[in-house]
């Protein structure tokens, strides 16, 4: 094998467009760099759902509605969907996403539709498809949803 062509394993290692220029998150999508209606930061997203984890696990579920033990999880996570369905269908945003400045939006940059919202809600609650992303930080529930998180 020649000096000058990369190994198998370096490309592999170094991924499959190394040294190319994707551009920033939202590029594709035609959202802007920085700013209003850029693809929110990890950091924003994360903080929010942890919010909004609180609030609805053990302000409401433990608090209010006195769920104990392997019970409070569920409920929890009851009042979780609850939540995103209600305020992601009327506002755009869940509590947390408030606070953190962020929204969901269509690609468009509307208010997601109702269906939207209800594809996008379940496969959160599932967890693993919000842990597998694109370059454009859209998680699978985002992309089954047509949604991307955007900044206020």
């Amino acid at each position: 094998m020649s000096d000058r062509q990369p190994r198998w394993t370096q490309t592999w290692l170094m991924g499959p467009r190394a040294g190319a220029d994707l551009g920033y998150p939202g590029q594709r999508l035609g959202l802007p760099e920085t700013g209003s209606g850029s693809v929110a930061s990890w950091g924003r997203r994360l903080a929010a759902v942890v919010i909004d984890w609180f609030l609805c696990t053990w302000a409401i579920a433990g608090g209010l509605l006195h769920a104990k033990g392997s019970d409070l999880n569920l409920v929890g996570l009851g009042v979780f969907a609850a939540e995103y369905v209600l305020l992601l269908g009327t506002l755009g945003m869940t509590l947390g996403m408030r606070v953190c400045g962020i929204r969901v939006a269509t690609l468009d940059g509307e208010r997601p539709p109702f269906i939207s919202v209800l594809v996008r809600t379940f496969l959160l609650c599932l967890a693993v498809p919000a842990l597998i992303w694109d370059r454009d930080r859209r998680g699978l529930h985002d992309r089954a949803s047509a949604t991307v998180v955007v900044n206020l």
